[in-house]
């Protein structure tokens, strides 16, 4: 991540701040990303003190009024942060209280899809155009993965080739969320879906070991955009309500009534989820 671009007084404590969060294993980029918008607060209000206090803080969430709680809520909580930072240092630096307002009604809900809407899904899926290319092999089993795994859509679009073991039956992925890397294990029923796709896969470049296990129409790695795109489409064939805003989004395929544990041992164990057995149609 490039170094932010901070001009206020309070610039240098900001930045060693979030010099210091990222020591912690994280990157802490969107947290840091708030932080400009503190900064030219600061900045507009030709704040010239190295210290926060509380007639700055007051005015800083004054300032926030006009935007949505959970927005307002984000961007208070890391000049808080920075504040309990800073007392470290100075016993008589001001730290505010927690945020407190009203709670969001636009927060998501999961949409937990039925096993038919599951197994409509992958059907159509499989009948993606064009005709006798890798598309509909490429999103049936992005969806597949998504349910059976619980991983994310950006750690599923992020795989490459290297990433699947067939052999230990499990998944790599490199960077998930607070960019750490972990073994995802798959069921018996998955693995043999994934190598069925790769073996597809493979008949199209790139084939080096660090090429995107899943690709477009121009072999480029998928990108979330279209998949949102194509989701949207197959909801709508499956005849499954849904809107732009409130979903259900193919975020949701991760979500289901089933509660999921991790297995001791036993990969084939029920433990784990298997692939939908749309195959057996």
């Amino acid at each position: 991540m490039r170094p932010l671009k901070l001009h206020s007084s309070l610039a240098g404590p900001i930045q060693n701040f979030i010099n210091l969060s990222r020591l912690s294993g994280t990157d802490y980029k969107s947290q840091a990303l708030l932080f400009v918008y503190f900064d030219r607060f600061v900045l507009k209000q030709k704040w010239n003190s190295p210290y926060i206090t509380r007639e700055i803080v007051d005015s800083y969430q004054q300032s926030l009024s006009h935007l949505a709680p959970l927005t307002r809520s984000n961007r208070f909580c890391v000049v808080r942060q920075l504040c309990k930072y800073l007392a470290r240092s100075n016993s008589e630096g001001y730290v505010p209280e927690a945020f407190k307002g009203p709670p969001s009604r636009g927060s998501h809900q999961p949409y937990i899809f039925s096993h038919l809407e599951l197994r409509a899904l992958l059907t159509s899926a499989s009948k993606l155009p064009p005709e006798n290319s890798l598309r509909p092999h490429t999103y049936k089993t992005l969806l597949g993965i998504l349910y059976s795994t619980g991983i994310r859509i950006g750690e599923a679009l992020a795989l490459n080739l290297e990433h699947f073991d067939r052999t230990e039956q499990r998944l790599y992925i490199a960077e998930g969320k607070f960019r750490k890397a972990r073994l995802v294990p798959l069921s018996a029923s998955t693995c043999n879906a994934l190598q069925q796709y790769v073996h597809r896969r493979l008949k199209m470049a790139p084939r080096f070991v660090d090429s995107p296990l899943f690709l477009n129409g121009r072999s480029r790695r998928l990108h979330h955009c279209t998949v949102n795109q194509t989701f949207r489409s197959l909801l709508r064939q499956c005849g499954i309500h849904h809107t732009r805003h409130t979903g259900p989004s193919v975020h949701d395929l991760r979500h289901y009534a089933e509660p999921r544990t991790m297995p001791s041992g036993d990969l084939n164990s029920p433990q784990i989820k298997p692939f939908f057995l749309v195959h057996s149609a």
